[in-house]
């Protein structure tokens, strides 16, 4: 296989962590149970797992609403641990992707619960979509679009003083609200991340 183009031919096999392989049997997948089926997985033929979300979050989008991209969240083990699966891989001779979520992140995320007690216009805000509402006193959504899962794409916030205020965009649930990508800092925390991954191993995304 071609060092530098594996994934033009692997067998990439994806895993769901929360419901591939229970190590502690509290009902719950785990990274521990993803390091034990690798042996089977690499008799199969598989090339390279892909794995889905890890990290630590609410779960109100199956850990696609993510609070923190640098941790693993502790239903599924710890840093540790992945470092064990990352080992565990190489060992096999299998390539680990992760399911990076760039679009949006967790209302419980640190930056967002930043933004929500920041001014509007604030720098918090610009890593978000934030917009003031349309009609009277700002109470209809700035504009029509609509949610992938149903409703509209925005949801009120009330301001840091108590007043309704401006919206933001959310084209998944409200729990994910959306990067702003046009903002240098969300590129630069991304570029961090993806470095923090790579760091320890992972052979993309």
């Amino acid at each position: 296989m071609n060092r530098h183009r594996w994934w033009r031919d692997a067998v990439i096999y994806q895993v769901y962590v929360r419901s591939f392989l229970d190590s502690t049997g509290d009902g719950v997948g785990d990274l521990a149970g993803v390091r034990a089926g690798l042996p089977y997985l690499r008799k199969l033929g598989v090339d390279g797992v892909w794995l889905s979300p890890f990290y630590r979050s609410p779960q109100h989008d199956h850990g696609y609403d993510v609070a923190d991209y640098c941790d693993v969240d502790p239903v599924f083990g710890d840093l540790d641990e992945f470092d064990r699966l990352m080992t565990a891989a190489r060992q096999l001779g299998v390539k680990v992707l992760l399911d990076i979520v760039p679009n949006h992140c967790s209302s419980e995320h640190p930056w967002f619960r930043e933004a929500l007690g920041s001014a509007p216009g604030s720098p918090a805000r610009a890593r978000f979509h934030f917009a003031d509402g349309r009609g009277p006193d700002g109470a209809e959504p700035p504009n029509n679009w609509h949610a992938m899962f149903g409703g509209p794409a925005w949801t009120r916030i009330t301001e840091p003083d108590g007043r309704p205020g401006q919206w933001y965009l959310h084209m998944f649930t409200p729990e994910q609200p959306d990067w702003n990508w046009r903002t240098p800092e969300v590129a630069a925390e991304f570029d961090r991340v993806l470095r923090f991954w790579l760091d320890r191993g992972v052979d993309g995304f």
